[in-house]
Order: C-alpha cells, then sequence, then structure tokens
C-alpha cells in the first residue's frame, strides 16, 4: 500500500505473529448468496480463504468465524442499525441465509460466534478467545471490507493485537470502498499484505512446530 506517502504513518506493524488467531468475518449465505439481497461477489474471497484456512488448520492455530443473525428480540436490541440497513432483516436467525457458505465450512471445534453489529468484537467473546490463546495478531479476512472488516481491524489493534489482513481474502460491494478501507488500514491501524506473503508465513509456524 501506499500509506507511507505521510511521514510517521503506514509503518510496518509486524505482520503476522507467532500466535495469530485466523477470523473469518461473515462469510454466511447471505452474503455470498447471488439470491440475497445483501450479496457481496465473493467467489475470489472465498478461495483465498479456503487457501488460508487449510494452512491456518496445518499451523494449528485458533480459527474464529462470525455470522450475523437477528432474532426477535435482537431486532429490537439492533433497531438503529437495521433501520439504516433494513436488508439486514434478510439475516433471520435459524434460516439458511446465517449459515456459513459450505465452501468454507467450520469444523465442529471452530467457534462461530454471532454479531449484531459490525466489528467481530462488540458483544462476542473474541477478546477473551484471542486472551485465552495467548494471541499476539489476528488475521482478519472476509466482508465487507469497509465495513466488518475495516471495523474488526479498528477493534483488533485496540485490544492490543497486531492486525493483518489479506488483500485477496477480503471483499466488498463497492470497489472504491474497498480499496479506501485497506488503504486506511495499512495507513492507520495493521499491515495489509498479499495473500502469499500470509500464507508463508504460516508455511513457516507449521515448520517451527515440526522442529
Amino acid at each position: 500500500m501506499s500509506g507511507t506517502q505521510f511521514e510517521g504513518f503506514g509503518q510496518r506493524g509486524g505482520g503476522v505473529g507467532r500466535r495469530p488467531a485466523l477470523v473469518i468475518i461473515d462469510m454466511n449465505n447471505g452474503f455470498t448468496d447471488p439470491a440475497s439481497p445483501l450479496v457481496c461477489e465473493l467467489d475470489e474471497t472465498i478461495d483465498a480463504i479456503r487457501r488460508l484456512l487449510e494452512a491456518a488448520r496445518r499451523a494449528e492455530i485458533p480459527v474464529v468465524f462470525t455470522t450475523v443473525s437477528y432474532g426477535e428480540g435482537d431486532k429490537l436490541t439492533a433497531k438503529a442499525f437495521i433501520e439504516k440497513v433494513p436488508a439486514l432483516l434478510t439475516l433471520e436467525a435459524g434460516s439458511p441465509w446465517v449459515e456459513i457458505d459450505a465452501r468454507i465450512a467450520p469444523r465442529p471445534e471452530e467457534p462461530v460466534l454471532n454479531k449484531l453489529y459490525a466489528s467481530a468484537f462488540f458483544g462476542t467473546p473474541l477478546g477473551s478467545l484471542l486472551a485465552a490463546h495467548q494471541c499476539d495478531s489476528v488475521i482478519v479476512t472476509g466482508a465487507s471490507t469497509s465495513g466488518c472488516v475495516r471495523a474488526t481491524a479498528v477493534d483488533v489493534v485496540q485490544h492490543g493485537y497486531r492486525p493483518v489482513v489479506p488483500r485477496e481474502a477480503v471483499g466488498d460491494r463497492n470497489p472504491a470502498a474497498h480499496d479506501a478501507a485497506l488503504y486506511d488500514i495499512d495507513l492507520k491501524y495493521g499491515d495489509v499484505v498479499s495473500l502469499d506473503e500470509c500464507l508463508d508465513a504460516l508455511g513457516a509456524l507449521v515448520g517451527a512446530h515440526a522442529g
């Protein structure tokens, strides 16, 4: 990214640490199925996440998924958000829309945290999970780049971890918003890296465990 044009901004934050977690944000059918009013074009994003997921499992690092769903009580709790984005009502609790896309289906031991708002931290036990695993960095993937991914990346650094965003593993409905969000994250909050760089870092962790 080009954030380093501002002196004192955009320094490399250390990338993938020795104890990373992989967080996969909102890759549910409501965002990936063309029949949904919330759909993004995420086929390439899913392919990149699938590769990261395979590498993360080999490296035996924590893998966490998030989804968004609203039961009747949740609709009242998130009333202001839903009024702003009425299409969120598609994500009815218990419906197929809130299930993670089968192409990157979670394993039984991989938690799927439900959230009502943008950040994967807000109202979820993600912070406790990262602390329990003594993580030092978080690989943030999913959708949308300018919404839930950016909000989560900001909260990652605010919780004391290093955010890493593989650019091929996030997606957005709006290409301009996608690019602007990645620029902003790389300038001020975390490291935006290539998929290959992230895969290499996870591969090195496999070798370290083997040693």
